[in-house]
């Protein structure tokens, strides 16, 4: 078995760091460690701790702009976040908390690359758009509309345009007729007591890259 397909089939066990990594235009512009939760055929989810730090290229040199987040967000703050992913989809469910007492704060329909796996983790990259489903609410609300369009005026998504749109309207659709494909207990999962941030583990910049298939 050559290296790719033994990253293909390697699977996660819960508690091992996954090292969650964001591929723009061919190049690692931004990655955290995640920890996982479940990795079976049918879902992979991860599990990003409070304080968990940010890896950012240290070139300064990016294909389509510095990410966003560079110089204003080291870490992730507040509850840690759930992210559920079906394999070949174009999107993730990350569960969100919030409050003193860890309260269920909604669902958060994060489009993005269909992940692929690697030796350490998967590859990914967030499409900006996303729909956002409060707790308690009757319906979802868009978010980051606007700047998805900022976004493809900067170049970042070449020839994803339509396809980013689609996949956002058929959640909706879904959403809109009643559907849901996941499981909704997750509302009320809690992280291992032990689970602590993780760090980056070295050479996750410069490690070889997978590239999504556009069809």
């Amino acid at each position: 078995m050559d290296g790719d397909a033994e990253a293909t089939a390697h699977r996660f066990a819960p508690g091992d760091v996954v090292v969650r990594r964001e591929i723009l235009l061919g190049e690692v512009w931004f990655a955290f460690p995640t920890i996982c939760v479940e990795d079976s055929d049918d879902l992979l989810a991860l599990y990003i701790a409070s304080g968990t730090r940010f890896g950012f290229p240290k070139a300064g040199v990016f294909p389509a702009g510095r990410h966003p987040w560079l110089g204003r967000h080291e870490f992730w703050r507040g509850h840690g976040k759930l992210m559920l992913h079906r394999p070949g989809e174009a999107h993730s469910i990350d569960v969100f908390w919030s409050g003193p007492e860890r309260s269920f704060a909604g669902w958060y329909f994060n489009l993005q690359d269909p992940f692929r796996r690697t030796a350490w983790g998967i590859d990914t990259l967030d499409h900006e758009l996303d729909l956002w489903w409060a707790a308690g609410s009757d319906s979802y609300a868009w978010k980051d509309v606007e700047e998805f369009e900022q976004r493809l005026m900067e170049g970042r998504y070449p020839g994803m345009a339509e396809a980013i749109r689609a996949e956002g309207r058929r959640i909706a659709t879904l959403l809109d007729a009643g559907q849901r494909w996941w499981d909704e207990a997750w509302a009320s999962w809690q992280p291992h007591p032990a689970w602590l941030p993780p760090g980056l583990r070295d050479g996750w910049d410069v490690a070889p890259v997978t590239e999504h298939v556009r069809l």
